[in-house]
């Protein structure tokens, strides 16, 4: 299991001290807690994609490649990276760009965006999102596995004879995770390529997940990549913890009350009980966690949600430090020995390759006929 962090990028006020941090402090806390992440031994950084206030994460490749420089072992993903606003040929060449810098560790989570302003800004129009997805994604995976690229689509301009430079490190694409939190087709696309399906599962009840997901695992083994039970599949999650469960209720009550996307809704017993947030003690996140495999099957990567809604910088290391001290040893050890032998690992760079070069040499192997 990859256990690690995204993070929405959003500048939100603190409801209890009445600040706002400035752009500049929260990139670089983005590259703090990237570096915290490591230090305690979680396995995934992401940063999503945004290109209106209040987020400040526009360029995630760039954000990206710096925490690479100051880091040895985290993969490095996206959550979301937009397949509908931005140039396939960008993505292609940033990310391959990235995997070289980092030494293959990234990948990424594609998504369609769901801040309506940004397709005209990007001279686009949200209503064709998942054409958009589609043909994006297509002509992506080309620049990706083909040396020389002839290609005629609806929403951009021919490629004659193109390539896509640097070429993927060691002749292998960043694995692709497609985000979703209601479109089926974005879980059609994922399952027909093989590709891991990522449901963001913090703002719905689980039921909703639980649809989205079994459809990508029946079409995963419809296309021939392996059973269900195989499909590669991640999660999104929250937590504030406390050693003192109360302690915690106390303290990031005025956070979610007053937080931009649920706050002024739902109670946070409310909220707390029908979705994977988990505000209490240690053990409370533990369990809440583990119960997810029980809805969604065996998984492969879980990303929890920490850093938003206005919590200051040294709260959210705080609860960094108290999920690598009392959290993440257990969920590694339940979720290693609940996983069957032959349901895959998280998806890693120099496994592919290996994996590539097994299957090379298998094809290669003579014949005993």
């Amino acid at each position: 299991m990859q256990i690690g962090v995204f993070s929405v990028s959003d500048i939100t006020r603190d409801p209890v001290t009445g600040r706002i941090p400035t752009e500049g402090e929260r990139i670089k806390a983005a590259v703090a807690i990237a570096k915290k992440v490591e230090e305690i031994g979680m396995d995934v950084y992401a940063t999503g994609e945004h290109h209106n206030p209040p987020f400040y994460a526009s360029s995630p490749t760039t954000l990206l490649g710096y925490i690479a420089a100051q880091t040895e072992r985290i993969i490095l993903s996206t959550a979301t990276t937009l397949i509908t606003t931005n140039d396939p040929v960008k993505i292609a060449e940033d990310f391959a760009t990235l995997q070289h810098l980092s030494d293959g560790r990234v990948d990424l989570v594609l998504g369609r965006g769901n801040t309506a302003p940004v397709y005209p800004w990007f001279g686009k129009n949200q209503q064709d999102s998942v054409e958009l997805t589609v043909e994006n994604y297509n002509l992506l995976r080309q620049l990706w596995d083909k040396e020389s690229v002839n290609w005629e689509g609806k929403f951009r301009t021919p490629l004659h004879n193109f390539t896509a430079t640097p070429r993927p490190l060691d002749g292998v694409a960043p694995f692709v995770w497609h985000g979703s939190i209601r479109t089926p087709q974005v879980a059609e696309i994922a399952a027909y390529f093989g590709d891991g399906f990522f449901a963001n599962n913090i703002f719905w009840p689980k039921e909703h997940y639980m649809q989205l997901i079994s459809l990508y695992r029946e079409r995963y083994e419809h296309y021939g990549h392996g059973r269900a039970d195989q499909a590669i599949v991640g999660l999104g999650g929250q937590f504030f913890m406390r050693k003192n469960s109360q302690d915690a209720v106390n303290e990031f009550r005025p956070y979610f009350d007053n937080a931009p996307v649920y706050g002024h809704g739902p109670s946070m017993e409310d909220f707390t009980a029908q979705t994977p947030l988990t505000v209490g003690s240690p053990q409370e996140v533990i369990e809440k966690t583990l119960s997810f495999q029980e809805y969604f099957g065996d998984y492969q990567r879980q990303l929890f949600l920490i850093d938003h809604a206005g919590l200051p910088l040294k709260t959210v290391l705080e609860q960094l430090d108290l999920f690598g001290e009392y959290v993440l040893p257990e969920l590694r050890r339940e979720f290693d020995s609940r996983r069957p032998a032959d349901v895959p690992v998280g998806p890693t760079h120099s496994a592919r390759v290996a994996a590539r070069s097994a299957a090379s040499r298998t094809s290669d192997a003579p014949s005993l006929q």
